[in-house]
């Protein structure tokens, strides 16, 4: 099976890229980015020369570039989104852009290609804010509440529109909140770890108090494969961790396990329309596709924190900016399209 990632140079992407060519079978993959603030090829370097694997530099609002790039592929994972909350509050128009648009590319174009599985990405922000002790289903209302959980209705949205009118074989999954090696620092643990090893200020929204479901992403990879292998067209599926934790308790753990201060701990100003609780209610995918989370909070957390406290450079290049520097040094004066288009497509399996 020849797999058409978009956004695999992300955190997700990437985790998700390097498990897949890592099963032993025969899967290949075209990753598709477009190299924006949070697009790291270092993510994907341990499989840069596996020849199973292609990196294509695009924008999946360029139709020509994700046609050409798509040409021979027999499914699509959709992960590239622009996912910062924040951002999106302060500058909405390349979320909706990006995650509405680009999605309405990606299907027309996957339509047209013959494309046999399109899994959509999404996320529990979609259901907004829980009351306390609820859990979202997959039929739940759609209530978001920034302009990115907005912009991942609305491509959900389109998605089953296109099931429905096109019979298009789309499915969807909406995840818990992900974590793990290669998170972009500016996202709450990653951002939470790297401050504490470096004695600076963990800055806290309001009061701290705010549910989240944590999911390893290793959980998340598993999950989306088992979707993209067995899951039927025009569902949805939840995928959590199934370990629910407020943002502070959160923070005083992992600096305790680090041996830190809660001192530590600073509480800002909350952001415009942040949600308390988040939370899923998985059974749906369990039942069906035998999917449950093998890694508990406490064992990820701790593997977490290993590996950034093992990957200094990693950090450094990613807070300076030289990580954008990898596509210069390995990637410059290529013609990416042309390889991905001579490339011959290996033998697949249909999913």
């Amino acid at each position: 099976m020849r797999i058409f990632v978009t956004g695999g140079a992300g955190f997700i992407g990437s985790n998700f890229i390097r498990h897949v060519l890592g099963l032993g079978k025969t899967f290949s993959i075209v990753n598709y980015d477009n190299l924006t603030y949070a697009g790291n090829l270092a993510n994907l370097e341990a499989v840069a020369a596996n020849r199973d694997y292609l990196f294509v530099k695009g924008d999946i609002c360029d139709a020509a570039a994700v046609e050409a790039a798509m040409a021979g592929c027999d499914a699509v994972v959709h992960l590239a989104a622009e996912s910062h909350v924040d951002r999106s509050i302060y500058e909405p128009a390349p979320v909706i852009e990006t995650n509405v648009t680009g999605t309405f590319v990606l299907l027309q174009i996957a339509r047209k290609t013959g494309i046999k599985k399109f899994v959509h990405i999404s996320t529990d922000e979609v259901y907004g804010d829980l009351a306390p002790g609820t859990f979202a289903e997959e039929n739940s209302t759609l209530r978001p509440s920034s302009p990115y959980s907005a912009s991942k209705a609305g491509s959900d949205l389109l998605v089953l529109s296109y099931v429905r009118t096109f019979d298009f074989p789309a499915v969807i999954t909406r995840s818990s909140n992900n974590y793990g090696p290669y998170q972009f620092p500016e996202k709450f643990l990653p951002l939470m770890i790297t401050n504490a090893l470096d004695d600076v200020p963990l800055p806290i929204y309001g009061d701290g108090k705010q549910q989240r479901d944590w999911l390893h992403v290793a959980d998340n990879c598993r999950g989306i494969l088992a979707v993209l292998e067995r899951g039927r067209v025009g569902e949805v599926y939840n995928i959590g961790g199934l370990d629910i934790e407020e943002n502070l308790s959160l923070a005083r753990r992992l600096l305790r396990i680090l041996h830190k201060p809660e001192s530590l701990i600073s509480y800002v100003k909350d952001r415009p329309g942040h949600d308390r609780r988040y939370a899923l209610d998985c059974k749906k995918v369990g039942k069906e596709l035998g999917w449950k989370p093998a890694i508990s909070l406490e064992e990820g957390l701790r593997e977490t924190i290993d590996w950034y406290k093992s990957n200094r450079t990693w950090i450094d290049g990613v807070r300076d900016g030289d990580y954008r520097n990898y596509y210069k040094k390995y990637y410059d004066n290529r013609d990416s399209s042309l390889r991905a288009i001579a490339r011959p497509a290996p033998k697949s399996s249909h999913v």
